[in-house]
C-alpha cells in the first residue's frame, strides 16, 4: 500500500521535464530581469525614435561641499541658474540624513544632439546693492573653500577627470565653482598652471559635457548612458570667448556672469551599463594598501589568538585536572588564583541595571552593523543606490528592538535586578535619547548656519514616529519575553560575604587594563578607519564593503580575545569584578579615533560668523579644525 502511494505521489518523467524547463526559463527571467530599486537602466534613443524611450536627457544638482569646511549647501544658495517650475525628485530617509538636495537643473540635453556654447543664464550684481553685494561676496567665499558641485546624469555622477602623479588619471565625482589667486600671486587649487592675477577670483561657469553611451544588442535605435564627464572653463563673453571670467576684489559697479555648455555624445562599444562606475572607482585605488591593513590585523588576531589557546589548553587544563585530582583538604588549601574567587564570580555587579541596558543597546547596533556590512557586501548598498546604505542602517536599527530589549530583560534577571520597569524605560530610552539630543543640538547649529545637511522638521518628525512607534514596542516585547523566561543558572553558588581584593599591581587596576585593552582592537582596524574617516570628510565615495566586512570581524575576534585574556589576568589577581572591565575592555577601542586628532589635514570650518564656535567645538573632538582666512583663524579653532 505505501509503496502504491508513493507512486501516485510522483509525477511522471514528462510532467517533470516540464517542470524543469518551467523553472529554468522563469529563473532565468529573473535574472535578465531583476534591478535592484532605482537601479534599473533608462533607454534612450533619438528624437526621431522617441515613441521607442526616452530622448531628454535631464540633468540632476545636488548640494555642494568642501574638504575645507564641515557645511554642505544647497546649490540654490550660491545663486546659480534654476529652474522654478519643476518639482524635486524624491529623496530617500539616507539621502536627507546626508545632507543631499538633489533638484533639476535648466540643462537639459537631447539624446545624440551635440550643442555649442548654449546660454543658459546670465546673473547680474551690482557692488553698490547690499542684496547683491552679499550674493557675491558668498560665492567667492565658495570658491575661497573650493566648494564643489555635484550633478547628476541618469543617476550617475558627472565627473572631472584629469591626470596626476605617474600620469594617472583621477575621476573626481564634482568640480570647483571657482578658484582663487592670493594676494601675492600664489595660485590656489585648480587655479594652479591656469590663472595669475593677483587677488582675483575665477568663475568656472561653462562646462564641457561629454556623454558616453552604449548601444543596446539586437537594437540599433536604444542605447544606454554608460559615463557622463565634463571639463570646466572660464569665458567672459557669452559666446564662449575672450578672457577667463574674473571677480576681482578692487571691483566695483555692475558685474555680469553668463553660464553656458557645451554638450557631446560619444559612442562607447567597451563599457557596459553594469560596469559603468567602474572608471569612477578605479580612480580611487587602496586595494594594495587595503590588503596591508588585512595581513596587520589578521597578525594581531593570530598573536591573540595564540595567547589565549595557551592559556585555555595549558594553564585551565592543568589547573582543572589537578583541581579534579585532589585528595585531601591540605591540597584544597592550596588553592591559588582564579580559583579563589569562584564563590564571588558571580556577584552581581554595581550598577547592574545600566550594564545590562548598555549591552541591550550594543547587541541592537551589532546585529544592525552585521546585517547592513552583509547586504553592503551583496551589493544592494552600493554607491549608485543613493542614500541606502544609511536607511538600511535605520530601518534595521528600528525593527531590533526586540534584541535590545530580551538582552538587557535577560542579564538585568541574572543579576537579580527586580526593576523590570525602570529597566525597559532606560534601555528603549536612555542611548537613543543621548544620540537624538546631540544630533538635535547638532541640527539646530546647522539650521542657524543656513546648511543644507540641516534635517527638516518633517524627517524629525518622522525618525520620533520610528523611534516611539516601532522601536519602544518592540523593545517591550523583548523586554517581556526576556524576563518571562527563566534566569541564567550559576553552576556555582555565591558567598554571602564579599572576599577582600588583595592591593592589585598597576597593570591589573581598572583603568589602565581597559586603556591596554583597547589598544589592539584598535590596531586592526586603524587603517580602515582612516578610509572611511576619509570619505566622510573628504567627501569621497566609499566602496570597499568587501574589506570592511573582513576587517569587522576580525575585530569581533580581537576584541573577544582580548577581553578573555585581560579577564583572565584580573580573575588570577583575585579581583572578581570582571563585568564592566569585560564590557569597557573593548568598548575603549571607541575612543582611540577621538583622540587621534589631525594636524595637518583636517578641514577647515566655513567663516560665516563669530559664533561658529560652538560648531566649531563639537567637532574638534574629531578634527583638528583649522579656519579659512577670514578671521576665525586665532580665536576659535586653534
Amino acid at each position: 500500500m505505501s509503496r502504491r502511494f508513493s507512486a501516485a505521489m510522483v509525477p511522471s518523467r514528462g510532467l517533470r521535464a516540464l517542470c524543469s524547463v518551467l523553472l529554468v526559463g522563469v529563473s532565468a527571467r529573473l535574472a535578465l530581469g531583476f534591478y535592484l530599486p532605482g537601479l534599473a537602466p533608462v533607454s534612450f534613443c533619438e528624437e526621431k525614435e522617441r515613441q521607442r524611450g526616452a530622448s531628454e536627457i535631464e540633468l540632476f544638482v545636488n548640494r555642494l561641499d568642501s574638504v575645507e569646511s564641515v557645511l554642505p549647501y544647497e546649490y540654490r544658495a550660491f545663486d546659480f541658474c534654476t529652474v522654478e517650475s519643476e518639482n524635486r525628485p524624491s529623496e530617500n530617509l539616507g539621502q536627507v540624513l546626508f545632507g543631499e538636495r538633489i533638484e533639476p537643473s535648466p540643462y537639459k540635453f537631447t539624446f545624440n544632439v551635440k550643442k555649442q556654447c548654449v546660454p543658459v543664464c546670465t546673473k547680474t550684481y551690482n557692488t553698490n546693492n547690499q542684496e547683491d553685494k552679499a550674493k557675491l561676496d558668498f560665492l567667492k567665499k565658495g570658491m575661497l573653500l573650493n566648494y564643489q558641485h555635484h550633478w547628476i546624469v541618469d543617476n550617475m555622477p558627472v565627473t572631472w577627470c584629469y591626470n596626476v602623479e605617474d600620469k594617472q588619471k583621477f575621476c573626481n565625482p564634482g568640480f570647483p565653482i571657482g578658484c582663487y589667486v592670493t594676494g601675492s600671486g600664489q595660485p590656489k587649487d585648480a587655479c594652479v598652471h591656469i590663472f595669475s592675477t593677483q587677488d582675483t577670483f575665477y568663475i568656472f561657469n561653462h562646462v564641457n559635457i561629454t556623454i558616453y553611451y552604449h548601444k543596446v544588442e539586437n537594437d540599433g535605435a536604444e542605447a544606454r548612458l554608460v559615463a557622463a564627464k565634463m571639463e570646466p572653463k572660464s569665458f567672459k563673453n557669452v559666446d564662449c570667448s575672450g578672457p577667463p571670467m574674473d571677480l576681482s576684489n578692487k571691483f566695483t559697479g555692475e558685474l555680469k556672469i553668463p553660464y553656458t555648455y557645451t554638450v557631446d555624445f560619444v559612442e562607447n562599444k567597451e563599457i557596459r551599463w553594469a560596469s559603468r562606475w567602474d572608471y569612477i572607482l578605479e580612480s580611487m585605488p587602496h586595494t594594495n594598501i587595503q590588503w596591508f591593513s588585512i595581513m596587520n590585523s589578521l597578525v594581531i588576531v593570530l598573536f591573540l589568538s595564540g595567547m589565549v589557546a595557551m592559556i585555555m589548553l595549558r594553564t585551565l587544563h592543568k589547573d582543572i585536572a589537578r583541581y579534579n585530582q585532589m585528595d585531601s583538604v591540605e591540597d584544597a588549601q592550596e588553592e591559588f588564583g582564579w580559583k579563589l574567587v569562584h564563590g564571588d564570580i558571580f556577584r552581581p555587579p554595581r550598577k547592574g541595571m545600566l550594564l545590562s541596558v548598555f549591552l541591550g543597546s550594543g547587541t541592537q547596533i551589532f546585529i544592525m552593523t552585521f546585517i547592513t556590512l552583509f547586504l553592503a557586501c551583496l551589493g544592494f548598498l552600493s554607491p549608485a543606490n543613493r542614500g541606502a546604505l544609511m536607511t538600511c542602517a535605520v530601518v534595521l536599527w528600528v525593527l531590533l528592538g526586540a534584541p535590545a530589549g530580551y538582552v538587557a530583560a535577560r542579564l538585568y534577571k541574572s543579576f537579580g535586578g527586580e526593576k523590570w520597569k525602570t529597566n525597559v524605560l532606560l534601555t528603549a530610552f536612555l542611548c537613543p535619547g543621548i544620540v537624538f539630543t546631540d544630533f538635535f543640538v547638532m541640527n539646530l547649529i546647522l539650521w542657524g548656519e543656513g546648511s543644507s545637511a540641516a534635517m527638516p522638521f518633517g524627517t524629525l518628525v518622522a525618525i520620533l514616529a520610528l523611534w516611539f512607534c516601532v522601536s519602544v514596542p518592540l523593545t517591550f516585547v523583548g523586554a517581556y519575553f526576556g524576563f518571562k523566561k527563566r534566569g541564567i543558572e550559576h553552576p556555582v553558588r555565591t558567598n554571602q560575604i564579599p572576599r577582600q581584593i588583595p592591593e592589585q599591581s598597576f597593570y591589573t587596576r581598572p583603568l589602565p587594563g581597559i586603556i591596554m585593552g583597547g589598544i589592539l582592537p584598535f590596531g586592526c582596524i586603524f587603517i580602515q578607519l582612516f578610509f572611511i574617516l576619509n570619505s566622510i570628510w573628504s567627501h569621497q565615495m566609499y566602496y570597499m564593503f568587501g574589506f570592511l566586512f573582513l576587517v569587522f570581524i576580525i575585530l569581533v575576534i580581537t576584541c573577544s580575545e582580548a577581553t578573555i585574556l585581560l579577564c583572565y589576568f584580573h580573575l588570577c589577581a583575585e579581583d572578581y569584578h570582571w563585568q564592566w572591565r569585560s564590557f569597557l575592555t573593548s568598548g575603549f577601542t571607541a575612543h582611540y579615533p577621538l583622540l587621534r586628532l589631525h594636524h595637518d589635514h583636517g578641514p577647515d570650518l566655513f567663516p560665516l560668523h563669530r559664533n561658529n564656535w560652538i560648531l566649531c567645538l563639537f567637532l574638534v573632538c574629531y578634527q583638528d579644525l583649522q579656519c579659512g582666512e577670514s578671521g576665525l583663524r586665532a580665536l576659535v579653532c586653534r
